[in-house]
């Protein structure tokens, strides 16, 4: 069974693109998602704009992980074009460039490490540390990690998080979140202004809901589940991080195809230059792939990951509290 650096060679051979598909799975599933914003406004009957505008909710969450792979060069690498549909739709996600390259870069170098700063993750503190905290801090950490914050990743995690506090903490670095939120407030007032709240509705806040939502929940079951293990940046190691710090989420065909394969997260931390249509490809292909620390959308297994708060030293896991 092959283990560490090998593992990681042995991924190597996924690790380059097919452009061909990369284009095909960008086109069409931005081009889908166009059709379905249109039919929020456009359809004839309430029923159809809303199944429409929870599609749009949908692919916004498979578009956004195209995305991701364009910003860690895994796909259309160099492509001017490929570069401006991405600029303009990190900023219609309320994920720029600027911001998301950085911290979720950020992430993939420092993934599972108890001490390092939460840049571009939710925040992991030991039992210990904890109770050592006043309760003003200790209800700030557990406010971060609940589950109606995760619910809320619409204004928690990228309209707060991602834009407000990333243009705040260096304005000039990132000009790109302002402009950002100031377009996001002008398409909401014009849509309200012209089609009206109904339109508002289903055009801009349902779909965001649901994206931002499941991406956000998305991003804390990868990491955030049980049997997941976390490190001292002393006995951290990047291959171990991956496979016992990344989750896979078993989800049936239809989610898979929405969530772009982001499920097979372990395999994505290990090599994160193998592009999203390739990764069931080397699970089927690297049996020491095939046995990871899952978890699911089921109810029990969405609860046993949010009941999760703080990580036990003395008995190495994660607990609630």
């Amino acid at each position: 069974m092959l283990e560490g650096k090998d593992l990681i060679l042995a991924t190597k051979p996924y690790a380059t693109e097919i452009r061909a598909k990369s284009w095909l799975y960008t086109i069409s599933t931005l081009l889908l998602l166009i059709l379905s914003l249109t039919g929020t406004i456009m359809l004839p009957y309430l029923l159809l704009r809303v199944c429409s505008s929870v599609l749009a909710g949908l692919l916004i969450v498979r578009m956004f992980v195209i995305y991701h792979d364009h910003q860690h060069h895994t796909i259309l690498h160099n492509s001017p074009l490929a570069n401006a549909i991405m600029t303009v739709f990190g900023i219609y996600v309320l994920a720029p460039t600027s911001i998301w390259k950085r911290s979720h870069d950020y992430h993939h170098k420092h993934n599972s490490k108890l001490f390092s700063a939460d840049i571009g993750s939710y925040p992991i503190f030991t039992r210990k540390k904890f109770l050592s905290l006043p309760p003003k801090q200790q209800r700030a950490y557990l406010a971060t990690r609940h589950p109606l914050t995760i619910a809320l990743g619409y204004f928690s995690m990228f309209l707060l998080g991602m834009s407000l506090r990333s243009f705040i903490s260096s304005p000039r670095k990132h000009l790109d979140s302002l402009l950002a939120m100031v377009l996001h407030a002008a398409a909401i007032t014009v849509t309200v202004i012209f089609l009206g709240w109904q339109a508002a509705l289903l055009f801009i806040f349902v779909p965001f809901f649901i994206a931002c939502g499941i991406g956000a929940y998305l991003f804390y079951a990868q990491h955030n589940f049980p049997g997941v293990s976390f490190n001292t940046n002393e006995d951290w190691c990047y291959h171990d991080a991956a496979l016992l710090s990344s989750s896979y989420i078993v989800m049936n065909p239809v989610m898979a195809w929405f969530t772009g394969n982001i499920g097979y997260h372990h395999i994505h931390h290990l090599n994160a230059r193998i592009p999203f249509y390739r990764l069931p490809e080397v699970m089927a292909a690297i049996p020491a792939l095939q046995t990871p620390k899952t978890t699911s959308f089921r109810i029990g297994d969405i609860y046993a990951c949010l009941r999760l708060k703080v990580w036990d030293a003395d008995r190495r896991e994660m607990v609630g509290l």
